[in-house]
């Protein structure tokens, strides 16, 4: 008789980690494919509508690096937080803080011109980092679910901004809940075409940045370290809780660089439909990614260009645009049921007869 079993790994190879989120991608597309059948749609043309038409053009091309620049910088934050197994869910709200935080100093017209996109990345860090010590700190002093906090921050923060855009930041020119629009000293730099913004290099520089500290750096070392087994980092000697702290700055400090981005380079002022769940995509990229900074930036591709092409695609074929968010609650679960694998293997067992 033949019987299947479950075997812890020693170690997990390169290949798995590889393979695992192209599985789980084609898995999810192919759950997918089933709605888009039941549309009436043919699956084929509507995939390479999805995939293919933000490729068609130089601007298609540029829309969709620009679309993944936060979604890059989201995916980096989660990262962070959770190898130092901070489950940061409010990306969400800390990128909206950071955009606030660089939208209001875009708008002082006693700075500096040059000085403007300058104080803007370091005002959405510090404040997109502050909103992520706060759970933190709950976390670590007074054991709080850092889940809960996180996830509570993101409703506050985006009700407290509401009510800025609809009372005293309120743009008196235009009478819509936004705000004013910033200074064009503030805007980003163009790198090419009409879109492509210096955020976009920010956010690849951030990924090299945040994969050399996770990897050739003491304080990487230390956040793997306490995010593996926090007790056995408290033995040897580890400041756990101050590991952890710096950890969520760090991730905060990201999701709020992809607010700056979103102010300096997209929309030039505050919006409450600012992020458009930009903070949400990022536990996926970052889960797709298994964590890897490097990893990141595919993941992030792969979902600017499903987020852009599920327009074309329902414009031409009918396909409800929600498909994309489908598909990305798939892949995260697929993935997540996926992770089985790196951590157990399937041995095949011939159990002798009686």
């Amino acid at each position: 008789m033949i019987r299947f079993r479950l075997e812890r790994r020693q170690e997990t190879p390169v290949s798995v980690q590889i393979i695992l989120p192209l599985i789980a991608v084609v898995a999810a597309l192919l759950i997918c494919s089933i709605l888009v059948w039941l549309s009436g749609t043919n699956v084929v043309e509507a995939y390479k509508l999805l995939f293919l038409s933000t490729f068609e053009t130089t601007d298609d091309l540029q829309d969709t690096l620009v679309k993944a620049s936060p979604l890059l910088f989201t995916g980096l934050a989660v990262a962070v937080a959770f190898r130092a197994k901070f489950w940061n869910i409010g990306a969400e709200g800390q990128l909206l803080a950071g955009a606030c935080a660089a939208s209001f100093i875009g708008e002082q017209m006693w700075l500096p011109g040059f000085t403007l996109v300058p104080l803007m990345i370091l005002a959405a860090a510090i404040v997109g980092g502050i909103f992520a010590l706060v759970p933190a700190m709950l976390k670590v002093k007074l054991k709080v679910d850092d889940v809960v906090t996180t996830l509570l921050l993101n409703s506050i923060i985006l009700y407290g901004v509401m009510a800025l855009l609809e009372g005293p930041w309120k743009d008196p020119k235009s009478g819509y809940p936004n705000s004013p629009v910033i200074r064009p000293d503030a805007e980003y730099p163009i790198l090419a075409g009409y879109s492509l913004h210096l955020g976009v290099l920010l956010s690849l520089i951030a990924a090299l940045v945040v994969w050399w500290v996770m990897r050739k750096t003491t304080l990487g070392f230390s956040i793997r370290a306490v995010g593996e087994n926090a007790a056995a980092a408290r033995y040897a000697g580890l400041p756990v809780a101050r590991v952890i702290l710096i950890a969520a700055m760090i991730s905060g400090a990201l999701a709020g660089l992809a607010g700056a981005g979103e102010i300096a380079g997209v929309r030039y002022r505050v919006t409450t439909d600012l992020s458009s769940g930009y903070g949400y995509a990022g536990i996926v990229v970052a889960t797709l990614a298994e964590l890897n900074p490097i990893g990141a930036i595919p993941a992030a591709l792969f979902f600017a260009v499903l987020f852009n092409g599920a327009g074309t695609m329902a414009r031409t074929t009918g396909v409800p645009i929600y498909l994309a968010d489908v598909i990305q609650g798939v892949a995260l679960l697929t993935m997540v049921a996926g992770r089985l694998f790196t951590a157990y293997r399937l041995r095949i067992v011939r159990a002798a007869h009686a």
